[in-house]
């Protein structure tokens, strides 16, 4: 996600994209993500881009081969992607909706650099729950927090260039890998691994978390 110049009170359906273009974040997620796939069994290639924004990921994964749906809750965001990627199919809707009756369910779920944004979390993994087959894997991306990254931040002078508190439907939620794991178990679903991507581990960027659905449910 790019960040908004919308003013205040706006609904977060006007989060503005300047183009459809991979962001510079895809830098280092995308390597992470690729490798991934190559390690994890897919019975076909499938995937549901969950917040897909202007459209850049979904149309990574068709030229990797997958067929992509993917949902954004902008409306330019839908725009952007519609027209610069006419054949893959984008819809407007969000983590709230009830997006498994609308689509179905899938192999492989990916939400990159989202979750830090939405309000209400456990329902986020819920979504991705209920989006994903028995034996699915979600590949979630998030920036990464944790003691040394948050300590060199604030010697540095940057806690609020980093908090975004201007930053309108900017990033509200701040997750370590202890976090983001406990509201995907407490989902139901099993945390196999977390990366720490884009710099040495203590100071990371992001989290690229790797998540399976098994066969038995273990939701609340």
């Amino acid at each position: 996600m790019t960040q908004s110049t919308l003013s205040a009170g706006t609904s977060i359906s006007g989060y503005h994209y300047a183009s459809a273009a991979l962001g510079c974040a895809h830098s280092y997620l995308l390597p992470v993500l690729q490798a991934e796939l190559a390690q994890i069994t897919l019975p076909v290639k499938k995937v549901f881009d969950l917040g897909c924004g202007n459209g850049s990921v979904a149309n990574w994964f068709r030229q990797q081969g997958f067929d992509v749906v993917g949902v954004d809750p902008s409306e330019a965001g839908v725009v952007e992607a519609r027209a610069a990627y006419p054949s893959i199919p984008i819809h407007q809707g969000s983590c709230y909706d009830p997006l498994n009756e609308r689509f179905g369910t899938f192999p492989l779920v990916v939400s990159l650099e989202v979750v830090e944004h939405v309000y209400a979390p456990r329902l986020f993994a819920q979504c991705v729950r209920e989006l994903l087959e028995d034996g699915g894997y979600a590949l979630i991306s998030t920036p990464y927090h944790g003691y040394w990254k948050n300590l060199t931040l604030a010697l540095a002078g940057k806690m609020d260039d980093h908090f975004t508190a201007l930053w309108d439907h900017g990033h509200i939620k701040f997750w370590s890998p202890k976090t983001i794991t406990q509201l995907f178990v407490d989902a139901g679903l099993v945390v196999e691994r977390v990366h720490r991507v884009g710099r040495i581990p203590p100071l990371a960027k992001s989290m690229l978390v790797v998540v399976r659905k098994s066969g038995v449910d273990r939701s609340p």
